[in-house]
């Protein structure tokens, strides 16, 4: 005959929980808090449960079957960068010199071979002047960023690319468990005490999520997308190649089910997140159990819009970012090591030499 045993721990301290008979409950001896049995297996139960939620990866409806027409497909040109292996597409209007993303100046043209056609698009508001004044104002005060970095030649290299994105549509139906307390200090006589209330806070409801954007382009760093992030859907158009002219656009390398974990990540913190916010007026709050289950919706694929530079600085990759919709931007700057030192000498030099004249005095 098998037995089970379980170990309960106290919810407040971990401490051991061991049975009164003379009230019924569970007793933790460390902290003297006790909790009724329905409460503490319930706990169990919870937990046990949100381990086998844990472990259900949730499946997306990715069925996708629209396709470039044989005369959309002609009327596109595909380079490809044999540095990075990014696969670009444009009109055939629009001819890709370098690669947007690695800044390879050599990019091979060749017949675009069609594909996944996007759903949506949005298109550029800024244009390519914005785009290098909100740079020029980035590069502004930047006093070790090398000269040629920001040579007015070099950023007239920025580029228009759509970046492929996949949005996620579902809904999470959550329950949250929370320890809170509210601490209250009073004086009396020449006491100072300090009360302390602890709560056990509970939340349950459903969110809904729609067009969760994660980009499907292994050459863009996630970072770098999270940072340019939002983008404004009231201006999110069912795509036409008719937006295209005088910009590039990246295929897709990532598919919706590679993608799919980052956008499960991303709802979860969110509702996680969501939920928090309505518990308020408590001076500690400890997340104490979750449950989130997604209910899988659709998933669209969608061009976004980026103005990207790329540039090496010693055998190392710079990229700056710019929503084409917003104007919000995130840059990597290299650092001129020469001017640094210079810069260092000139202020380090004239205090030691001011410090070596009172050190001399005081001798």
């Amino acid at each position: 005959m098998s037995a089970q045993i379980t170990n309960y721990q106290c919810p407040n301290c971990t401490g051991p929980l061991r049975f009164d008979g003379a009230t019924g409950n569970l007793m933790c001896d460390h902290c003297m808090s006790g909790f009724a049995v329905s409460v503490i297996e319930q706990l169990y139960a919870d937990k046990e449960q949100a381990a086998v939620t844990a472990g259900v990866e949730p499946q997306w409806d990715i069925t996708m079957t629209n396709n470039f027409s044989p005369e959309e497909a002609a009327y596109m040109r595909g380079y490809l960068c044999p540095s990075c292996s990014a696969e670009i597409i444009c009109d055939h209007t629009t001819a890709a010199t370098s690669c947007p993303y690695c800044g390879n100046p050599t990019v091979v043209p060749g017949q675009f071979t069609g594909g996944l056609k996007p759903d949506y698009v949005i298109p550029f508001r800024l244009d390519k002047n914005a785009a290098t004044t909100a740079l020029l104002k980035y590069y502004k005060g930047k006093k070790f960023l090398p000269k040629s970095f920001a040579d007015a030649n070099h950023i007239d290299e920025i580029k228009g690319v759509y970046v492929p994105f996949w949005l996620y549509d579902g809904v999470t139906d959550a329950s949250m468990r929370y320890r809170a307390t509210k601490v209250k200090t009073r004086t009396q006589g020449n006491w100072k005490i300090t009360d302390t209330d602890h709560y056990r806070v509970t939340r349950e409801g459903s969110v809904a999520f729609e067009k969760v954007p994660v980009d499907a382009s292994s050459k863009m760093p996630n970072a770098h997308m999270d940072s340019v992030e939002p983008f404004n859907y009231a201006d999110l158009a069912q795509f036409s190649t008719a937006y295209l002219p005088g910009f590039l656009a990246e295929k897709y390398d990532e598919d919706a089910n590679m993608c799919a974990k980052r956008a499960n990540a991303r709802i979860t913190e969110s509702t996680e997140r969501a939920f928090a916010s309505t518990t308020t007026g408590y001076t500690t709050l400890t997340k104490e159990y979750s449950s989130i289950k997604l209910r899988q919706g659709d998933v669209r694929y969608a061009l976004l819009p980026v103005w990207l530079l790329s540039t090496k600085w010693n055998n190392k990759n710079f990229l700056f970012a710019m929503n084409g919709q917003t104007g919000k931007l995130i840059g990597d700057l290299p650092v001129d090591k020469g001017r640094y030192w210079s810069w260092f000498a000139r202020i380090a030099l004239p205090i030691a030499a001011v410090l070596a004249v009172v050190l001399f005095l005081l001798v």
